[in-house]
């Protein structure tokens, strides 16, 4: 076989170290050598590192023969892609069993049989360039992004970006609040691109969006033949997301007999994959969003208290665009640009009452709304000026009355989206923002729901 990959070989023997230079030449393309594992965090800092052989003793260590064990805990925190194989004498075999639930990949008893060596190195090693090729292919649809997040410079958002840059290059688990259409989901992208996980993946689940049946299959994933349409291996979310971030959108939208999975998974920091029963170690930094009052949901009995306390270590609120109206024009003009150039128009300006008209208006769907018409002026521009009729914007009077009546009131609609809005808008208030008894209030599955609440930003 062609060499390929490195591997990282720990063992207080040199004469060890030296036999399987010898024996692993022509398997891998380099082979490192250590005989004592202190420097492990610097040859790993500076090499990419694909399999470590690790032993499990050294002559001299901490943690009471242990070593192995400490050691591994660092290999997957600093290198978690990197795939651990321990190397062990048959009295410590009880450790290394340890040492698989911890996140080894495999171990071998000395002495060692040479093909039974190089047969489980090279197994690991090409399951892990496998990962990391369907990390890959899973990062891609995950919305990756480097680019930087737009701020503003209004003194409401200021307390919250140097909060984010303070705890971004932690590993705190991170839980984002704000209304719909404020950018919870720009935040945890940003909070990924500032983390020290910034190589890793970083996976999106739209917990809102996976159907209750197949919540532990998206998430923790499955192995081959667990169900009947189970007709290959697959990996989950947080299998994905392994060295870097999961984001869950939406988590009050997790049914309440699902969330004690979660937690489980979160407190263990393992899963156990769909069809299996062998704990998989999972090393990830997790993110949740949500534009409800999670406390509230608690006091009602509809979110587990203690996931509330795993998920919320840091708390973020995002405030809405009307308590920021300094942005309002920067974001507007932002906007301008992108989608002047993405529709190939004039890369023109705002008219000054077209100005006035975006600082007077609520945008009570936020940035997303703002985003929204000012993509739809720019489609319908004539020129390079977008004037306040070009804006389409409601009066701002007949709006701020609708909403202080509850939209309960007499309404004159224009358009059949606006009537169907504001009838989902009144079914979700009426349920305490229940979308199960809302959807079927309404008539509609709860999926079909959740899809129109997207679509129109609630």
């Amino acid at each position: 076989m062609a060499k390929q990959g490195t591997l990282l070989v720990v063992d207080d023997n040199r004469n060890i170290l030296t036999s399987l230079r010898y024996l692993l030449v022509d398997y891998f393309a380099r082979i490192l050598t250590l005989d004592s594992p202190v420097t492990i965090p610097t040859v790993l800092a500076q090499n990419e590192v694909d399999v470590v052989l690790l032993d499990m003793n050294f002559a001299s260590g901490i943690n009471n023969g242990n070593e192995g064990l400490y050691w591994l805990k660092e290999i997957r925190r600093i290198r978690p892609q990197a795939g651990v194989v321990l190397f062990t004498a048959y009295a410590d075999i009880d450790l290394a069993v340890t040492g698989i639930k911890e996140g080894a990949a495999d171990f071998v008893v000395k002495p060692w049989n040479n093909d039974k060596l190089i047969q489980t190195l090279v197994e690991v090693y090409n399951k892990v360039c496998a990962q990391k090729k369907e990390k890959k292919r899973t990062a891609g649809k995950a919305s990756r992004t480097d680019t930087a997040m737009y701020w503003g410079n209004s003194p409401a958002i200021r307390p919250l970006r140097a909060l984010v840059e303070k705890v971004s290059t932690t590993d705190a688990n991170i839980l984002i609040t704000g209304e719909n259409g404020t950018g919870k989901d720009m935040l945890a992208r940003e909070i990924h691109r500032l983390s020290n996980r910034k190589d890793g993946p970083m996976v999106v689940v739209d917990m809102g969006a996976i159907t209750e049946s197949l919540f532990e299959s998206e998430l923790f994933g499955h192995v081959k033949g667990s169900f009947t349409d189970a007709h290959a291996d697959r990996i989950g979310r947080f299998e994905a997301a392994d060295g870097g971030t999961l984001f869950l959108d939406e988590i009050a939208n997790l049914p309440y007999y699902l969330q004690a999975k979660l937690l489980t998974a979160i407190q263990k920091r393992s899963f156990i994959k769909v069809g299996s029963n062998l704990p998989q170690p999972t090393n990830i930094r997790l993110i949740c969003a949500t534009n409800r009052d999670l406390d509230e949901m608690v006091r009602k009995g509809e979110f587990r208290e203690d996931l509330l306390y795993r998920i919320n270590t840091i708390h973020l609120h995002i405030p809405s665009l009307r308590e920021r109206k300094e942005d309002i024009l920067p974001l507007a003009r932002m906007f301008l640009e992108r989608y002047a150039k993405q529709y190939g128009r004039t890369n023109g300006t705002f008219s000054p009452d077209a100005a006035a008209r975006l600082l007077a208006y609520p945008w009570y769907g936020n940035i997303r709304e703002l985003q929204h018409t000012i993509e739809k002026a720019v489609i319908l521009a004539d020129d390079g000026e977008l004037r306040a009729e070009s804006l389409q914007l409601a009066p701002v009077t007949e709006k701020e009355e609708v909403r202080a009546a509850g939209e309960k009131a007499e309404t004159v609609f224009h358009t059949l989206d606006e009537m169907e809005r504001t009838m989902i808008q009144q079914a979700l208030d009426q349920c305490g923002s229940n979308l199960t008894q809302a959807a079927v209030k309404l008539g509609v599955t709860r999926q079909t729901l959740y899809n129109k609440m997207k679509r129109y930003g609630l």
